[in-house]
């Protein structure tokens, strides 16, 4: 009986999908595949574009990741793109794969950098800077052979791009590496690299480019090295792709923390300050610490109950109060209640006078009376502390509230 049920259940949800996907047939488009007659290479290459959602209704210039391989990495870097939008994580991009099918995939061979290089500067590029509303941040994704390559599209006395990331790969030399300390005109270029002791083809060719940069030290160059020891030659490309993209814009995002230990470990406001130039300098965003990292702090220190962060976070940012969040008897009540709880009957009152006032039909209302009425008892103003509980009492009889109880005790308290 129990498998007829199944069965059945089984039959209902496939007839329930297909009716769905009937009403809704329609292909999932994310990019468009092109070509271009490459004098350089002798000859058409392939390449896939993906464009930003919010493309075609904006003015705005993209930066650009190219991802070598497209033809097995080009939907990963759509989906890590997209994944990554919802925190804000990392800008909106336009994506270009370039297909290396073989025997085309020769053109990324160690032997023949010089012209791949050639073919990126000097046609592809230019073609998609003019094509497409492109800035001129570029980013390029190499695993395997095309690992190797893309390390001498950085590693250069004219570096293509502002980033790189190597999955499986890399090829070091002194060479390289002292022509980019050279010739490289940026203050800050990144690369991102990763291997796993799986991979036991390309790890010495990455744990070697390693042990050359820390050697060489070049200063315009942030680097990390990552193992992923339980992935294999296969599965590390997705793995390195998203977290390459992390580390090149790990300063896009705002800050939040989880904790006063992740706060303190952090370097505190200075750090944040030193934090919020930096990103606005790199991004063109505004170089002061942002509403979303001052709300946060203000909650955390609410939420654990400790006050002297809570003094501190706001004084330190008071702009932050007069925006749109904190508008509402709900937060007027909240931050009137802490400051209540902890004996500063002054910003309490502060607080629970401008809910009262400006957010007369709050459902707090009664609470910030509730409020006021137990500050003036501790100012030892009993008269003033009766009339609020009352008024509080009122509130909750009007409008069943739970709390009738708990403020009618009070008034029989201080009576």
């Amino acid at each position: 009986m129990k498998c007829i049920l199944k069965v059945a259940l089984l039959i209902i949800l496939f007839n329930i999908q297909t009716t769905y996907s009937q009403s809704k047939n329609h292909d999932i488009v994310i990019g468009k595949n092109h070509t271009i007659n490459s004098s350089i290479l002798k000859g058409e290459r392939g390449f896939q574009v993906y464009l930003p959602k919010n493309y075609h209704n904006s003015e705005k210039k993209y930066p650009v990741l190219y991802i070598l391989d497209g033809q097995l990495h080009f939907k990963n870097g759509v989906a890590i793109q997209e994944s990554l939008q919802v925190p804000g994580a990392i800008p909106e991009m336009i994506i270009v794969g370039l297909q290396n099918n073989y025997p085309k995939r020769t053109d990324i061979k160690w032997s023949k950098k010089e012209t791949y290089y050639s073919f990126l500067a000097d046609e592809l590029i230019p073609y998609i800077e003019a094509t497409y509303k492109a800035s001129k941040t570029r980013v390029l994704f190499g695993w395997e052979m095309s690992a190797f390559i893309s390390s001498y599209m950085l590693l250069n006395e004219e570096p293509l791009f502002d980033g790189v990331i190597l999955s499986n790969g890399g090829s070091p030399t002194v060479e390289m590496v002292e022509a980019f300390k050279k010739g490289s005109n940026l203050s800050n270029y990144y690369l991102y690299m990763t291997n796993s002791k799986k991979d036991i083809y390309t790890i010495e060719y990455t744990n070697d480019l390693a042990k050359l940069l820390e050697n060489e030290a070049p200063k315009n160059l942030k680097w990390i090295y990552k193992k992923f020891d339980n992935e294999t030659h296969e599965t590390l490309p997705y793995l390195t792709m998203y977290y390459g993209l992390r580390y090149f814009y790990h300063n896009f995002e705002s800050v939040n923390f989880s904790s006063f230990e992740d706060y303190e470990q952090f370097g505190g406001i200075p750090s944040l300050k030193t934090y919020f130039k930096e990103r606005g300098e790199r991004f063109s965003f505004p170089k002061s610490i942002d509403d979303s990292t001052k709300n946060g702090l203000i909650w955390l220190a609410w939420n654990k109950d400790n006050f002297d962060y809570f003094k501190l976070f706001m004084n330190e940012f008071k702009d932050v109060l007069s925006t749109k969040r904190y508008q509402s008897g709900y937060w007027q009540n909240r931050l009137g209640q802490m400051y209540l709880k902890h004996g500063d009957i002054t910003s309490a009152l502060t607080f629970f006078n401008n809910g009262i006032n400006n957010f007369s039909d709050s459902k707090e209302l009664a609470e910030m009376h509730f409020g006021i009425a137990q500050a003036n008892f501790t100012l030892k103003k009993k008269k003033e502390a009766k009339k609020h509980i009352k008024t509080a009492i009122k509130i909750a009889e009007e409008k069943s509230d739970s709390n009738l109880e708990k403020y009618q005790e009070y008034l029989s308290k201080i009576s």
